[in-house]
This record gives C-alpha cells, sequence and structure tokens, in this order.
C-alpha cells in the first residue's frame, strides 16, 4: 500500500486516497447497532485475497478523518492486518455526514428491522425532515416509513426477544396491535414456545383481542345493570320518603320478557 495520507489544505473530492486505519474513528450516527463476526470474519477473508475492491468514504474531523460509509470493510481490513484502506474524503458537514450515513445504511438490505426504523427516526427527529422528505431520499413510499417508525413502539425487551429468536418484521407488526406491554409479552412467550409463525401469531393475537372485548363487554353490562339498580333503589326511597310525609304513593315493578316495567302512582290531591 502506498504511504499514508497526512492532513493538508488540499480538498481532495472523488479521489481515492489511502488513509492509516488508526486515523479513522466510527462514525457517531452509525444505525447498526451489531455486526456479525463470522460475516465481518468472512469479508476480512476476502479483502485478504482481493483487497478492498470499493473504497470507504470519510470527512475530515478533528484530527482524524470520521467515517462516513464502510464501517464493515474497516473492521474487516483492520482484521485483515490491513494498516492502510483506500478512502474517498468528501468536504461535507456534520449534519450532511450523518445524514449519509443513515441512508447508506438504511438502503443496505441486512440492515436488521429495528436499525433501519431507528435510522429513519434520526432522520426526522434531528435533522427536521418530516416522513414524506425521508420517503423521498430513501424511494419508499411514506406509507412504508410509517409502518417502520410503528415498530419503535415497542420495548427495548421486546425487540431483544424478536431479534434473539430471530422473528420477522411482520411478527413484530402483529404485535402492535396489542396495547399492553405485558399483553405482547405474553404472545411473544407463546411465539417462542411453540415457534408460530406469522399467521398463527396473528391468530393469537386475535384470540387475545376477543378475550379482552369480552372482559370489556361484561364490565359495561356489569356497570349499567349497577346503574339500574341505583336508578331502581333511588326511585324506592323517593316512594317511601313521599308515603312518610302523609302522600299515597306506591310503585309496582312488572318483569316483561325482555325488559323491567316500573310504575309510580302519586295522587295529585284530596278525594272528594
Amino acid at each position: 500500500m502506498a504511504g499514508f495520507l497526512t492532513f493538508t489544505r488540499e480538498k481532495p473530492i472523488n479521489r481515492i486516497v489511502e488513509v492509516d486505519v488508526s486515523e479513522i474513528v466510527p462514525n457517531p450516527h452509525q444505525p447498526r447497532t451489531g455486526f456479525d463476526p463470522a460475516d465481518i470474519q468472512s469479508l476480512a477473508e476476502s479483502i485478504a485475497q482481493n483487497g478492498i475492491l470499493q473504497p470507504l468514504t470519510v470527512r475530515r474531523g478533528e484530527g482524524c478523518y470520521e467515517l462516513v460509509a464502510g464501517e464493515r470493510r474497516l473492521r474487516a481490513a483492520k482484521l485483515a492486518g490491513m494498516q492502510a484502506v483506500p478512502c474517498i474524503i468528501l468536504e461535507i458537514s456534520s449534519r450532511n455526514s450523518a445524514v449519509m450515513a443513515l441512508v447508506e445504511n438504511i438502503q443496505r438490505q441486512d440492515l436488521s428491522f429495528f436499525d433501519e426504523a431507528s435510522a429513519i427516526e434520526k432522520l426526522i427527529t434531528y435533522y427536521g425532515m418530516t416522513q414524506e422528505d425521508a420517503a423521498a431520499k430513501l424511494g419508499k413510499a411514506q406509507s412504508t416509513i410509517a409502518n417502520k417508525l410503528r415498530l419503535l413502539r415497542l420495548t427495548a425487551e421486546e425487540r431483544e426477544i424478536i431479534m434473539k429468536y430471530n422473528l420477522t418484521e411482520r411478527h413484530a407488526r402483529a404485535l402492535l396491535r396489542l396495547a399492553a406491554p405485558e399483553e405482547r409479552l405474553a404472545v411473544l412467550e407463546k411465539v417462542v414456545r411453540n415457534n408460530l409463525n406469522v399467521e398463527k401469531t396473528e391468530h393469537a393475537v386475535e384470540e387475545l383481542l376477543g378475550q379482552r372485548r369480552k372482559r370489556e363487554s361484561y364490565r359495561k353490562r356489569s356497570k349499567v345493570f349497577q346503574n339500574v339498580r341505583i336508578f331502581v333503589n333511588t326511585i324506592t326511597r323517593a316512594v317511601e320518603t313521599m308515603q312518610a310525609a302523609g302522600i299515597a304513593a306506591d310503585s309496582q315493578k312488572i318483569q316483561r320478557e325482555d325488559y323491567i316495567e316500573y310504575r309510580v302512582r302519586i295522587p295529585i290531591g284530596e278525594k272528594k
């Protein structure tokens, strides 16, 4: 490899140079939270045999180069024992560097769907983009972006279980129909224990929702019955109060087939 690049006032753009790996620092906005060691090892072996076919992209930082894109290649190059790697140096702001890193990683097919959702959220939250802006930047439909962001409603524990047992994005989406984390965890436990596919997971969710609807319906009926009892007791006490005051009021409860009829008679004057 050629000699290491030193800092000068030159601003090489779209020109490949070699940079000492010790001078390259990771991008702080790297959306990928995990790297498969076997994947990095395989890439390192390929690099050792064939070199780095696609240069890394970096920007000048404070006394270093900040990686814009290519962390897998950088890790693999270090593992392969390389002291310098080919890079393209871009003269871009920290904000644009972060956006490029996020977009580059989001467009990679091997990025986990939770990392992808987090990266999209960063584009929107940190860099003032709308969902429509992010969709245009990534070449996706706005509805797709919205569905990705909904995945972030799952708790860290739920995400960890989903990734640990290699469940799919559709599994995760099925769980989002449940609002309570404890319900989602209960379904997740069932999915993992019985190795449920997406269709059976959706059925388990629907079953739990059905049980909840029954409980809510029962509570509503109980509340109605309670209110009816309160109403009837109120009428009874009112009649008793009038009777105690010397008013010849009376009440009659008539049980019909599909309803209860309650009649109250109150005299409106003295009999002559």
